[in-house]
């Protein structure tokens, strides 16, 4: 996606599904390396992008005022970060889409905060296949209660354990 307007619409929401949403008109896919977004996303940066229009199809955000601007939208439920909301615009969280993938960032903002090691990232080693051998027993047997990528009739609650 560039910065032009994608006139598709997209659908989201946060990981446990008390919280969903329909995007249109999205624009400006960036991360945000600000230590607000690295708080708020407790990660090295937060993926945004612009919508023109959003609907909360299921539930709504709980909100939390980061600064002085702007709103922080979460899901009250489960804490999945859903949206940043500023100046009576929103940006949506690109991971809380149902299809991150279709919204690759094209821009980095507040790259001065940048944590030095995000640059390095990529070349990390990953498992061999030897060792996901041994641990794909493990994987295979842990059951997710994470929402489904796709919108759904009801809201099932997981299992508390």
């Amino acid at each position: 996606m560039s910065d032009k307007t994608s006139p598709a619409r997209f659908t989201g929401g946060c990981q446990c599904g008390a919280v969903r949403f329909s995007a249109e008109g999205l624009k400006r896919p960036s991360i945000c390396h600000c230590r607000m977004c690295q708080k708020a996303f407790a990660a090295p940066y937060g993926a945004l992008v612009y919508a023109e229009k959003v609907v909360w199809t299921r539930g709504e955000p709980k909100r939390f005022q980061s600064s002085a601007n702007v709103k922080r939208g979460f899901c009250g439920d489960c804490g999945t970060p859903l949206a940043y909301e500023w100046d009576g615009k929103i940006d949506l969280s690109i991971c809380a889409f149902d299809d991150p993938a279709a919204h690759p960032p094209a821009m980095q903002l507040a790259e001065e905060s940048r944590i030095p090691w995000c640059e390095s990232t990529a070349g990390l080693p990953t498992r061999t296949p030897e060792q996901k051998a041994k641990y794909a027993p493990l994987m295979a047997a842990n059951s997710s209660y994470q929402h489904p990528d796709h919108d759904t009739a009801e809201w099932p609650v997981a299992p508390q354990r």
